[in-house]
């Protein structure tokens, strides 16, 4: 019984003792790695969002690339390292063209805490198309009452 205590111990020590060193990248917005535009429209939204983030770690986080799966999504990402201990953010434009939004964008980075540090951040919503009125139809409804 001593001696598995004493492993166990030991394996826990090693693990804290390994833990993970560098930068480590957490996404601080209310949706997380998902923005939701919601039903929107083009004439009231100009379809940029921003994912923010936070340094976790404790080595300076370098965003290399950002990727978009499309040419209708424009990511833009920062040009700096984020220090530890500080945000940054990574601004996406969708094209607002209507239809069903369910695009990804992949970020690139040094961060120890996600596989290769590769981080697919995804954005849905619908953009619906404001029914347009005819003022022709508008004025003969109007004269036949």
């Amino acid at each position: 019984m001593r001696k598995l205590l004493f492993l166990a111990v030991a394996v826990l020590a090693n693990g804290v003792a390994f833990a993970q060193a560098g930068p480590k990248i957490e996404f601080t917005n209310s949706g997380g790695t998902t923005i939701d535009y919601g039903k929107t429209s083009k004439d009231t939204d100009d379809g940029v969002r921003t994912f923010e983030f936070k340094n976790t770690g404790n080595a300076p986080l370098i965003i290399t690339d950002v990727k978009s799966t499309c040419g209708c999504t424009v990511p833009s990402k920062p040009t700096e390292p984020i220090m530890p201990g500080k945000t940054g953010k990574i601004e996406v434009k969708y094209n607002m063209n209507p239809g069903v939004i369910r695009k990804t964008v992949t970020v690139e980075s040094n961060a120890v805490n996600v596989e290769g540090g590769h981080v697919p951040l995804k954005i849905k919503g619908e953009v619906v198309v404001k029914p347009q009125v005819n003022l022709l139809e508008k004025k003969k409804s109007i004269m036949n009452q």
